[in-house]
């Protein structure tokens, strides 16, 4: 019961921040989608629009080719996939899915995909082009100059969800009253694996950390590459905590300290930086997916007239193209948590 009250209590802050944040009045006649417990995940080939082209979504990487354009040490570098034919390029945010699906059977399984974007022991800050379109890989940069970690090699595999979205317009109850960081959700992987960038792997969802980074809530889901040999003994954040003791922390004091050398202060964190179980982070990933869902459909872009220009423009510069060709194929055996 206690559990219900609270799904109920996550979802009406969600609607009424979301109203709030843009000036919008609520309609208490709205069939609002029910974002904890009931939430679907978005269907591989979610009808988005009409092609005469075979199914454009992804459930894993095996139909997917990476290949690297430009010279790696400038600008104009980019790690692009495609089909195998090399015919149709692949959006990495937006054309796989977030659930895995075994290319064996064509049916899903109980893992997420996971898009790694910075390996393990590396720093270069590669990251989802998601306001170019095809939401290629690139190095992020500042003021034409490649950036990487000053604090040195990351220890673990770095990247995101696909089809996920932390919603600029909307502020999580825990999350310190800040607002989403306008990217796909973050996924930290703690396998022994070195994950290549722009590889998809599937990985169990063990636990999240909410991280406030300069005034966002930027979500860190952790996780672990299914097929690691730690995999089959971990199950939750307290799993880690016991057989891999000294990780949660390290991860957190990675976060806190690596804008430092950058002379930046500290970053924080939400909920007594506390890493929260798995149940809580399929919660966030479910209305991350949710809210990628009204992106992509228009359904965001079309309520942000009253929302400040800073957030207007947040949403507006995000390359959606990819799904204007997705097909409705797989439309009855739509993965769901």
């Amino acid at each position: 019961a206690n559990e219900q009250v609270r799904k109920r209590e996550i979802r009406d802050h969600h609607q009424l921040q979301t109203h709030k944040y843009c000036g919008i009045v609520a309609d208490s006649s709205s069939q609002a989608t029910d974002m904890i417990g009931e939430e679907s995940l978005q269907p591989i080939g979610q009808p988005l629009g009409k092609s005469s082209s075979s199914k454009l979504s992804h459930g894993s990487s095996s139909n997917l080719e990476l290949s690297s354009h430009g010279d790696e040490q400038t600008t104009e570098f980019r790690i692009k996939a495609s089909d195998k034919s090399g015919s149709k390029p692949i959006s990495l945010w937006h054309d796989v899915t977030l659930v895995h699906v075994d290319p064996a059977t064509d049916r899903p399984t109980p893992y997420l995909n996971f898009v790694c974007e910075i390996p393990k022991f590396t720093r270069k800050k590669f990251e989802i082009a998601t306001d170019e379109v095809g939401n290629f890989i690139k190095q992020d940069e500042k003021k034409g100059v490649l950036r990487e970690f000053k604090k040195g090699d990351i220890f673990f595999n770095y990247g995101c969800l696909p089809r996920t979205w932390e919603d600029p317009t909307f502020v999580h109850p825990d999350a310190e009253g800040c607002r989403g960081d306008n990217d796909p959700v973050d996924v930290c992987e703690i396998g022994s694996r070195i994950i290549g960038t722009g590889d998809i792997r599937p990985v169990k969802v063990l636990g999240i950390l909410c991280m406030i980074d300069e005034g966002e809530a930027d979500w860190k889901v952790v996780t672990i590459d299914a097929e690691d040999k730690w995999a089959p003994f971990l199950n939750d954040v307290d799993d880690v905590e016991k057989l891999l003791p000294g990780t949660l922390s390290a991860i957190r004091e990675w976060f806190r300290t690596y804008k430092i050398p950058d002379g930046k202060p500290p970053n924080v964190f939400g909920l007594d930086e506390k890493f929260m179980d798995k149940h809580y982070a399929l919660e966030i990933i479910k209305e991350c997916n949710h809210a990628w869902k009204e992106l992509i459909t228009g359904e965001k872009e079309r309520n942000l007239e009253k929302c400040d220009a800073e957030v207007r423009g947040l949403v507006r510069k995000l390359s959606k193209s990819n799904l204007l060709d997705l097909d409705a194929d797989d439309d009855d055996n739509a993965p769901t948590f």
